[in-house]
């Protein structure tokens, strides 16, 4: 899946990573022709690619449309909500008796195109990536990395990772091999190159060397789609198709598609309990037992308060005789106080 604004390349970009014309360009003198789109789109395209007697059967999903608007608030939403109808689809499949014709569309990674602004991520990237994330192999691309210069790129590079580590966004990260040193370097030139800032061209034009390669010719001099000091193409076409390929798919089928899987059954559970639940409530034979549960539970209620109010009268008695006994006694101890005085004072007066 690409996402990302109108017109940062996402077209072009496909059609150079397999350098083809798998997607057609919108026409920029009709483009607005049809009007603002309400929502955003899906667009798939199927093919089947060989290369050295290696064939690949690829969908690619565009959604054109995102981020047009004025109020992009749901923009998101027809994103999320694909991604998860093919992971619901999947798992309707693998229960059916017969799985072997299983369709399976589930994304396997998801390229995020920003805006090379040079600044950082807007507010709409950061809860779009934050919303991805936690469904799909997200992996964030600078477009048209020929707009900025090299210190700019490494600038704005660094922003957008100190924003993902700030706003807890998941990304992919090649996993590294402690057993081949080779294998491991590669996958940490990988992770320091994220985001991948890339140029995108379908055209041939003769650099300096006088050779015929894929880039951009400007007055200054030509910008190459496959030298590295110019672009991380090269990196995010071997992290896509040559070294990380399977582990996309595996992410996918392990971590992602597992985790929906969980809590889509989970929720099931709840709803059949519920249901369940409602159903003997509406029974009238279980609806009669539970009222006579009820009225049993009310009598004893009532019972217990009862007792309850009665030992508390017997308290409040007993403490009132209690107190009627403590007069008594505190009375003739007064009098027994007197009587001594008055024998004190006749005595005295012998």
């Amino acid at each position: 899946m690409v996402a990302g604004e109108s017109g940062l390349g996402k077209t072009t970009f496909i059609n150079t990573l397999f350098q083809t014309g798998l997607k057609s360009h919108v026409d920029n003198k009709t483009r607005h022709a049809k009007g603002i789109r309400s929502t955003v789109e899906i667009d798939i395209v199927r093919a089947e690619l060989e290369e050295k007697d290696f064939k690949i059967r690829l969908n690619i999903i565009d959604t054109p449309g995102f981020g047009d608007n004025v109020n992009n608030k749901r923009a998101f939403q027809p994103l999320i909500d694909f991604i998860d109808d093919q992971h619901d689809s999947y798992m309707k499949q693998e229960q059916q008796p017969t799985r072997a014709e299983a369709k399976d569309l589930r994304v396997h990674a998801c390229l995020y195109f920003v805006r090379p602004t040079g600044h950082s991520l807007k507010p709409l990237d950061i809860e779009v990536m934050k919303k991805l994330s936690s469904r799909v192999n997200l992996i964030p691309v600078i477009s048209k990395a020929d707009t900025l210069s090299p210190k700019e790129i490494n600038d704005f590079k660094q922003r957008i990772r100190a924003v993902i580590e700030a706003q807890e966004i998941k990304i992919y990260s090649p996993p590294i091999e402690t057993d081949d040193e080779a294998s491991a370097e590669h996958s940490r030139l990988l992770i320091e190159s994220i985001p991948f800032a890339i140029i995108g061209s379908e055209t041939k034009v003769r650099n300096a060397n006088g050779d015929l390669v894929f880039g951009r010719e400007y007055p200054w001099g030509v910008a190459e789609v496959e030298n590295e000091q110019h672009s991380d193409f090269l990196k995010l076409r071997s992290l896509l198709l040559r070294t990380n390929m399977l582990d996309l798919i595996l992410s996918t089928e392990e971590l992602h598609y597992e985790t929906y899987r969980a809590l889509k059954l989970d929720n099931k559970s709840e709803d059949s309990r519920s249901k369940i639940a409602k159903r003997f409530h509406n029974n009238p034979k279980f609806k009669e037992e539970e009222d006579q549960l009820k009225k049993y539970f009310t009598d004893q209620v009532k019972a217990e308060e009862a007792r309850f109010r009665q030992w508390e009268q017997n308290i409040i008695n007993e403490r009132q005789r209690l107190n009627l006994d403590l007069e008594s006694v505190q009375l003739q101890i007064k009098q027994l106080e007197e009587q001594i005085k008055d024998l004190n004072l006749k005595k005295g007066y012998k």
